[in-house]
């Protein structure tokens, strides 16, 4: 996956999100490598010690689910929306205009 695609799905940019990552693979969880087409644009894939951290957070969403007291249907009745509720945000979100010298 592209630093560019997490970051949309995660709605963070670059500047939020290369930090993460950057911890992220000092504690090889990640690795990080341009592109041979465009340097302009980092891969991000598991370590295997990645791949094993995901397994063990695979019970995450089951564990807040439980702890919330919502079922299935009631976290997705929430999450759709939310979902929809930051898609329009970040669509609409100010750019920052630099200011003129």
């Amino acid at each position: 996956m592209t630093v560019g695609s997490l970051g949309g799905r995660l709605f963070l940019d670059s500047g939020t999100l290369t930090p993460l990552l950057k911890r992220l693979e000092a504690a090889n969880l990640v690795t990080r490598t341009r592109s041979a087409e465009d340097e302009r644009v980092v891969h991000v894939a598991l370590t295997g010690a990645g791949r094993k951290l995901r397994k063990k957070a695979e019970g995450i969403p089951a564990a807040m689910s439980c702890a919330l007291g919502l079922n299935g249907h009631q976290i997705a009745a929430l999450r759709d929306p939310l979902r929809e509720v930051l898609a329009r945000l970040h669509q609409h979100s100010p750019v920052e205009e630099e200011e003129p010298d």
